[in-house]
């Protein structure tokens, strides 16, 4: 029997396969980054149908007798205060920064060294924006690699009121609670055009931990969030 040539040999090579899998990753990466920049495009007229942190809920499941209510509205149906409540208790330089804040990013890792902790979050409205479109909320440096270039990209594609007005419609305000015109009706029974100053500050407290917090024990926090709000000219 004739033996194999080198050359067919080398084929099925261990090398041939790591090149095959490179490429194979690089052209799964690019075509989700491709998705994202097409499904962002869009984003900037429509509201999306559904997010990746929606099917994550679902899956895990709502728990019982809690269903899955989302329910978008446009940047004229939601309530100024609650706009400025989400800036000034998540991100004070939302409309200075390029989707992320490196002088926050700072602040935490000197406070964190100084306390011998691990650094606080220090994540903008425009991570937390993408994480929940396109990814889920399980920690991981996968997860972090991917949300870089995809903040940077949310932050060149879309303006910063509809950034904002996204956040606001598509992030979780409770269990199964989905957007700010849902926790609005959720927790105080009124359309997220209708929030108080009050009221406002007390859901945008609760975003952390929106499973756990509940508004109407948010009182102290809320009102540090409205002298912010004062400081900050609103």
């Amino acid at each position: 029997m004739a033996k194999p040539k080198t050359s067919e040999k080398r084929k099925g090579g261990p090398l041939a396969w790591l090149r095959k899998l490179f490429r194979f990753v690089f052209f799964v990466i690019f075509g989700y980054f491709l998705a994202c920049t097409f499904l962002l495009l869009a984003y900037r007229f429509v509201d999306p149908p559904i997010t990746t942190v929606h099917v994550q809920r679902i899956v895990e499941g709502l728990g019982p007798d809690v269903g899955y209510r989302y329910s978008p509205r446009p940047d004229d149906d939601i309530d100024a205060d609650a706009r400025h409540a989400a800036v000034a208790a998540e991100d004070a330089r939302f409309y200075e920064h390029n989707g992320f804040d490196w002088v926050e990013i700072k602040n935490a890792r000197e406070e964190a060294e100084r306390r011998g902790r691990s650094p606080r979050g220090a994540s903008t409205i425009t991570q937390q924006l993408v994480k929940n479109l396109f990814l889920t909320t399980h920690r991981s440096w996968i997860r972090k690699g991917l949300e870089v270039p995809l903040t940077y990209l949310a932050d060149f594609i879309l303006p910063k009121e509809r950034i904002l007005t996204l956040y606001l419609n598509v992030v979780e305000w409770g269990p199964g609670v989905f957007g700010i015109e849902e926790a609005a009706q959720y927790h105080y029974g009124v359309s997220a055009s209708s929030l108080s100053r009050d009221q406002a500050a007390r859901l945008v407290v609760c975003l952390p931990n929106p499973r756990e917090r509940r508004p109407q024990n948010m009182g102290s926090s809320a009102r540090r969030i409205e002298r912010r709000m004062r400081q900050m000219g609103w």
